[in-house]
């Protein structure tokens, strides 16, 4: 039993000699430290990578809707210049400016020729009666603006009919 005693401790004492005890724990130190700074690090930079993607989705959905916005606004705006730009509406827009119909058109040639008859412009009888309640329903400030008035600058320009004929057909030709 000695033998095997000194053989396990001539086995034990070569392989103590082999891997000695006290620089072994020094060695692995450093590495424990080298394995748990790189988890450290990728689980860190693994946080940053999504809050920067959550902040990049946060982003694109108020962008869309932003987008959303905007367009639905566009389309009414679309909506309004359509409205406006119809002809029963630019007529009585007109109307309410003052504008009556022009006659038939005058054109001046390059060499001061006028071609066609010039005729003035005279106030008809609006053939749409829903302007004129409108007028006289948004009360007394709009009269200056409204039809009866027109009829007072005709008078002053009647006496304006002997000027000469050629300011007038560039006046309409326009």
């Amino acid at each position: 039993m000695t033998g095997t005693a000194e053989q396990m401790k001539g086995r034990a004492g070569r392989l103590a000699r082999l891997m000695p005890s006290g620089p072994s724990t020094a060695a692995r130190t450093p590495f424990v430290l080298l394995v748990v700074l790189l988890l450290a690090g990728g689980l860190i930079s693994l946080l940053l990578l999504n809050s920067a993607l959550n902040e990049g989705s946060f982003r694109l959905s108020k962008l869309k809707r932003e987008t959303t916005e905007l367009t639905d606004e566009q389309q009414a705006l679309q909506r309004d210049v359509d409205k406006y730009s119809e002809p029963d509406a630019l007529e009585r827009r007109a109307r309410e400016l003052g504008m009556v119909p022009g006659g038939s058109p005058a054109f001046l040639d390059p060499d001061g020729k006028v071609r066609g008859v010039p005729e003035r412009a005279t106030a008809q009888p609006s053939p749409a009666a829903p302007p004129e309640p409108e007028a006289s329903a948004a009360g007394p400030a709009s009269p200056s603006g409204s039809v009866p008035p027109s009829p007072s600058p005709s008078p002053s320009t009647a006496p304006a009919a002997p000027a000469p004929t050629t300011p007038t057909p560039t006046s309409s030709g326009r």
